[in-house]
């Protein structure tokens, strides 16, 4: 695992550079797709009135909305991300959603200063992008009131999510794998598919009561097949190849648009939108009432 914090500083400035307009362009595919991952084991989550929450990673903000209505008025919701366009998404709709216990803060979760004031700490596919997950976790531990729990959802493997692997299966009959020096936001989406891996990180970061669950659904990848093919073409897996390839991709786009649409049109429903599988873990775990 990479240690210095020089490299999250270039991971955040690739998701500011890069990523963030991509992500704005496909908010429809990311947020309701990524809602399903979290609307089950959110609904299962226990929170007293008044309670206090931290959202790490939480882009848009709609999950730091759903913690603000779970915990009350009398409690209190700060979501943190890297990206402050995001962000302004989610004090706007915090505003019309007239909830005035939520706010935003624009950070880097892994060196923000935190004090032990929060009960629960949430990320949604937020976890899987820190330099050091470790030294994130840790962080985070420091966030958290004795006996605080944490909570946070990553993608299972590869193999597992068709709605990513099967267009990287696709462009990479045409063009080749990134090089070590490819552009990249972090560890990447499926560097925390593995339980034991992820168990052994947040032990070593002082976290105990460790579990996970599975949880699988579906995922509209494209209103339509000409958006789920534009959206495989700029994020995840195969966006990352087309975008390294350069020139190279550009000239083989008609190709390659034309293969990813025939993998993908089956995938279409009645309505004409692609929807595929999905697959993630929820990870949940608990800050020690006393520290040995």
């Amino acid at each position: 695992m990479a240690t210095t914090t020089t490299h999250n500083d270039e991971f955040i400035a690739f998701w500011n550079d890069v990523l963030v307009t991509k992500f704005e362009r496909f908010r429809n595919i990311l947020m309701g797709g990524m809602s399903y991952h979290s609307a089950t084991p959110l609904g299962k989550l226990q929170l007293p009135d008044g309670a206090s929450a931290l959202d790490v990673g939480c882009g848009w903000g709609d999950t730091a909305l759903a913690l603000a209505n779970k915990v009350g008025p009398n409690g209190s919701v700060v979501g943190l991300d890297c990206c402050d366009a995001f962000l302004e998404k989610g004090r706007n709709d915090a505003k019309k959603a007239r909830l005035d216990n939520v706010s935003f803060i624009a950070e880097d979760v892994q060196r923000y200063p935190f004090e032990p004031v929060y009960d629960l700490c949430f990320s949604r596919f937020g976890m899987m992008f820190f330099s050091n997950p470790v030294a994130a976790m840790r962080n985070i531990h420091r966030a958290l009131k004795p006996g605080g729990e944490l909570l946070f959802i990553t993608w299972r493997q590869l193999e597992q999510n068709p709605w990513l692997s099967a267009a990287k299966e696709t462009v990479l009959q045409f063009l080749p794998p990134p090089g070590d020096g490819a552009q990249v936001c972090g560890p990447g989406p499926f560097s925390m598919s593995s339980p034991d891996t992820v168990a052994r990180q947040l032990e070593v970061a002082g976290y105990t009561d460790i579990s996970v669950e599975p949880i699988d659904g579906p995922v509209t990848a494209g209103d339509n097949l000409d958006q789920a093919v534009e959206f495989q073409l700029a994020i995840g897996p195969a966006g990352e190849i087309f975008r390294e390839a350069g020139e190279m991709a550009e000239r083989r786009r008609p190709m390659i648009e034309y293969a990813l649409r025939e993998k993908l049109a089956p995938y279409q429903d009645s309505d004409g939108k692609v929807i595929m599988d999905s697959a993630s873990w929820a990870y949940h775990c608990r800050k020690p009432i006393t520290e040995k």
